[in-house]
């Protein structure tokens, strides 16, 4: 009887050989695929019915071309996915749960008939209106706070617990940067850990499986089925995680790299706070170059070259996150992913047919 691979073997071994630029996110009972002109969000609605929404990209390169140069359009996709991420949480969360005090006063006036329509209708959307408001500032709230946790978990914890160890940076910059980076890996490993004990999370967790499954499934030219996604490994070599990974790999490069000891010395920052304060902004300023570099080597290199070997090299620690970061779907979960790339699909379809028609008439004339 032959040995069964595992997921990590079979995502290396079995990536379809239709490769696709159109990626995801798992959500709140749901899943957000991303294509070339539009994205769209599958949610899972209280009621079993799976919410559809879909909307725009709309590409500022013709503007500002700029943005989409190398080192710079990995800070642009960084940013633009967590613009898109944020409103994909959004669309979910306020279709994922139910408003049973929303049902049961809908059905009372229903009920009644002395009550005006048009006036109904007017309340009815100001509600909608205020709790959409709402939503949208509990989003920005939630973004925020996020954003500063961020920070302080792995980049001024680190920092700190670092300087506690070895002592000031300009004593020992390179054993600084390597303690400081490994623990920033280790938090970041204890933290996927950590909130994936939780119920909701979990959940999450198996769409992000169901979003790798559905990509799989259209690499390898298969219909859009649970059946047929549900053979495929829950891991995916062209996965984010492994790109959240490269920028901690590279940060130490980066921050052993950065002359931040002529800074010191030229300004004569004491030791003690002033100078862990001077690190931890230069890390906070130094993210952008990380973030592009680390696009260009996990997005642009090992994208366009799989079958490189160095490319499993460099990859293979984000695939192992993917063990943490994924579970395996269900049926109703895969629908959800489907569902999703099936609406990014159909616009790509739809765009390429009115290109090919656009081609003919100028051949024609």
């Amino acid at each position: 009887m032959a040995k069964q691979k595992s997921d990590l073997s079979r995502a290396f071994s079995e990536d379809g050989a239709i490769k696709t630029h159109v990626g995801g996110q798992a959500l709140i009972e749901g899943v957000m695929m991303r294509g070339k002109y539009n994205w769209a969000v599958a949610v899972r609605e209280p009621s079993g019915i799976i919410y559809v929404e879909e909307h725009d990209l709309k590409s500022g390169q013709d503007k500002n071309g700029w943005m989409y140069w190398p080192l710079v359009r990995g800070c642009r996709a960084l940013v633009e996915s967590l613009m898109l991420g944020f409103k994909a949480l959004e669309i979910a969360a306020l279709h994922a749960f139910g408003d049973e005090e929303g049902e049961q006063k809908a059905t009372v006036e229903a009920s009644t008939e002395a009550v005006d329509y048009e006036t109904t209708l007017t309340e009815d959307a100001e509600t909608r209106e205020e709790e959409e408001e709402f939503g949208h500032r509990e989003m920005m709230i939630s973004m925020i706070v996020g954003l500063v946790l961020g920070v302080v978990l792995f980049i001024v914890a680190p920092a700190a617990i670092t300087n506690l160890i070895v002592g000031e940076y300009d004593d020992h910059t390179l054993a600084w940067n390597i303690v400081d980076g490994l623990l920033r890996v280790a938090v970041f490993v204890f933290y996927i850990w950590l909130i994936g004990r939780m119920e909701d999370i979990k959940r999450m967790f198996m769409y992000h499986g169901a979003e790798h499954k559905a990509i799989h499934c259209f690499e390898h030219g298969l219909p859009m089925t649970p059946e047929n996604a549900r053979q495929f490994p829950r891991l995916h070599v062209r996965c984010g995680t492994a790109f959240l990974i490269m920028v901690m790999v590279i940060a130490i490069l980066v921050y052993t790299i950065f002359p931040l000891n002529a800074i010191i010395a030229g300004f004569g920052v004491p030791d003690g706070l002033p100078k862990l304060l001077l690190v931890i902004v230069a890390r906070i300023v130094l993210m952008p170059v990380i973030a592009g570099i680390s696009y260009e080597i996990t997005v642009k290199w090992a994208g366009s070259h799989p079958d490189n070997p160095l490319v499993k090299v460099i990859l293979w620690p984000g695939m192992q996150m993917q063990y943490l970061t994924t579970h395996e779907p269900d049926d109703a979960q895969m629908e959800c992913a489907i569902a999703a790339m099936q609406a990014v699909l159909a616009r790509e379809d739809a765009e390429a047919a009115r290109a090919a028609g656009a081609a003919e008439a100028i051949t024609a004339s």
